[in-house]
């Protein structure tokens, strides 16, 4: 263009032109998993930020907290709280601080199976939960789209553990990951932002 000069590697540092072939850029995740390769295989990074997960267990305690200690370490680290609300077992506080979980943080609710799921709710609609994990034994869609909007409304992450037979039936949690004993890996079956990985995750424990 006569009479102006173009500069076109500003142009493209403010990505205001696009360049034939380039991939888009990838946006990094607010809450790395702490797993390396999961987090590679997620869309936005890590987990999916203010929302629902829903991590479903070929078992109750089959490696649901392998998952989240990296997580739940950072957060209350970062002076986070961490709520469990109606675990199945007992925490093993030995195992947790191994972890690198700041105890002082995590805090047990006792709940009946019919007001978990509420107590979850309120937790996360507070405001003062880095991220609430609840075991229900029973949710339908409804009950989970409150979670949804109450990590929304509270900014926290939410995480619901459930039977692997939910898979069966949709959900409006944003990621969907089935945690698999034989062979150790993590499937990811949803994830908002993108397509599911293809292939799982395997996984050897902590990274």
């Amino acid at each position: 263009m006569k009479g102006a000069v173009v500069d076109l590697d500003g142009l493209l540092d403010q990505r205001r032109i696009w360049r034939a072939r380039q991939a888009p850029a990838r946006a990094l995740g607010l809450q790395p998993t702490g797993h390396a390769r999961l987090d590679e295989a997620l869309p936005e990074g890590g987990w999916p930020a203010s929302a629902l997960t829903e991590l479903l267990l070929a078992s109750p305690g089959c490696g649901e907290l392998q998952l989240l200690w990296p997580s739940l370490a950072r957060l209350t680290g970062e002076g986070g709280r961490v709520v469990l609300v109606a675990p199945p077992f007992i925490p093993y506080a030995p195992a947790w601080q191994a972890a690198g979980v700041d105890l002082r943080w995590l805090v047990k609710v006792d709940a009946n199976p019919l007001d978990a799921l509420w107590a979850a709710e309120q937790c996360l609609r507070s405001g003062s939960c880095a991220a609430v994990l609840c075991w229900p034994e029973r949710a339908d869609d409804r009950a989970l789209r409150r979670l949804q909007v109450a990590a929304e409304t509270g900014q926290a992450l939410a995480f619901a553990c459930r039977p692997q037979q939910a898979s069966m039936n949709p959900s409006p949690a944003a990621l969907r990951i089935a945690v698999d004993t034989r062979p150790a890996q993590w499937r990811v079956l949803k994830c908002r932002g993108g397509l599911p990985p293809s292939a799982p995750v395997a996984h050897f424990g902590l990274e």
